[in-house]
């Protein structure tokens, strides 16, 4: 995977008892679970307010996911806060790739690729990137 640019949005997420297994670390399900609530807080940073509720009901945007890929490197646990680094990665004429990487005290647990296509959300219609989601994100892209 790509190195982490130095200007990714960091979301912190407090990963709680109820998060982990017996094991005392969090589910491997909840790891997909933190790097999309990454995603929609960069979205809601960065996009008028606006996370995938409101993309979805107020703007009429869609993104499902059409690819995940992960790679586990470290546990996570209740420990210390984990910082989840989001950026977009890649741009399509109808898809966008996010990059989350999951870091606790310096050591990166996971890295992660997510990979959405855009969608007219009321019809389930595929749909380009609306130009003004396209001019944000590609000011985002690290060069």
């Amino acid at each position: 995977m790509q190195p982490r640019p130095n200007s990714a949005f960091v979301h912190d997420i407090r990963v709680t008892w109820g998060d982990c297994d017996p094991a005392q670390i969090a589910y491997t399900a909840r790891l997909p679970w933190f790097a999309l609530d990454a995603i929609n807080a960069w979205w809601a940073t960065h996009y008028a307010d606006a996370g995938w509720y409101e993309m979805e009901l107020d703007k009429n945007v869609g993104t499902p996911f059409v690819r995940m890929e992960m790679d586990f490197r470290s546990p996570v646990t209740p420990r210390h806060i984990l910082k989840c680094h989001t950026w977009p990665s890649a741009l399509g004429t109808k898809s966008i790739t996010f990059r989350v990487d999951g870091v606790q005290d310096g050591t990166t647990c996971f890295e992660g690729a997510f990979t959405c296509v855009f969608i007219i959300a009321d019809q389930f219609k595929s749909r380009p990137a609306p130009d003004d989601i396209r001019t944000l994100v590609e000011a985002h892209i690290p060069k």
